[in-house]
């Protein structure tokens, strides 16, 4: 019933690492302040997201694929670390020019018949000052092959890299124009709905999709639209090029949680549907918790 009401709700809108992790507060430098502009982040922020723990939040999924609906867990992993901006990659050596960027790696788990499917990404969001992700990698396995895809930024472009068993894809570099990139809406949403960018945009659709549909990577029209609900924010986003809409429900207040989402999509010729419910969600630092005796803490998620 839930995902009825989001279903309803969207349909409205658009007829309308290393052994240790640490979070950091560390300066961005001044020639990367002089080219953006800051990022305000209020005290709630920085002391939830600088604690020196990561957020850890999963989900039951209902995850569209081969035109039938595949049951799996989702899991969305938030934490603060600092970044290279050479290399952008985590930053292990403090320098005046890393700066802080929320780190989303996000995971899917599901099978397909006989062989599962894994899918993650890792979308990177600066802190420091305003701006789209800096960077995103993703990868899915199967039992047929896996792929790879990643996106940097580069100035105005973002460099592309894309390696997959697919002959017609195959190994490719290439660049596309600098765009809000969908990977990167769970974690901006973090930063409150209220800033969201509504109207029609230039969006790149997620990494996952791209694959999964095997489609070129390059900004869509797109029409996004922010709803206040009695319990929540919904954002939309509507493709009219790919007939596709995806929406995420937050939470009212801070720490503004993803308690839903719905893909909805043509696949294998049938419109599908596919959603994620918030089950639980914990704050801890799991990077110190590998030894057997923390394997309770998977309980605590109900994974």
């Amino acid at each position: 019933m839930k995902f009825f009401y989001l279903y309803v709700l969207v349909a409205t809108l658009i007829s309308c690492q290393t052994e240790k992790e640490t979070s950091t507060t560390d300066e961005v430098s001044t020639s990367t302040k002089s080219k953006r502009q800051s990022r305000s982040l209020d005290e709630n922020f920085k002391s939830y997201w600088f604690d020196g723990t990561a957020e850890i939040s999963s989900y039951e999924l209902n995850q569209a694929r081969y035109g039938e609906m595949r049951k799996g867990t989702a899991v969305l992993i938030y934490v603060t670390e600092p970044f290279d901006s050479k290399d952008q990659i985590k930053a292990d050596r403090i320098k005046d020019d890393n700066y802080s960027v929320l780190k989303l790696n996000a995971t899917r788990d599901f099978n397909t018949g006989i062989y599962p499917y894994k899918m993650m990404s890792s979308t990177f969001l600066p802190l420091d000052f305003e701006g789209n992700a800096i960077k995103v990698a993703a990868s899915i396995q199967e039992w047929c092959g896996h792929t790879y895809m990643q996106f940097n930024e580069n100035n105005t472009s973002y460099d592309v890299q894309l390696h997959s068993y697919f002959q017609s894809e195959g190994n490719k570099s290439f660049q596309i124009e600098s765009a809000l990139l969908e990977n990167q809406i769970p974690s901006q949403l973090r930063l409150g709905p209220l800033k969201m960018p509504v109207d029609t945009l230039n969006i790149v659709p997620s990494a996952e999709f791209l694959r999964l549909k095997h489609i070129d990577a390059e900004p869509m029209e797109a029409i996004a639209k922010l709803r206040e609900l009695p319990d929540g924010y919904l954002y939309s986003v509507n493709y009219p090029e790919i007939n596709r809409t995806i929406a995420y429900k937050t939470e009212k207040e801070f720490p503004f949680r993803i308690l839903n989402w719905m893909e909805r999509y043509m696949d294998n010729q049938i419109p599908m549907v596919s959603t994620a419910s918030l089950k639980k969600t914990i704050k801890t630092d799991y990077w110190n918790k590998n030894s057997n005796k923390f394997a309770h803490l998977r309980d605590s998620l109900q994974l």
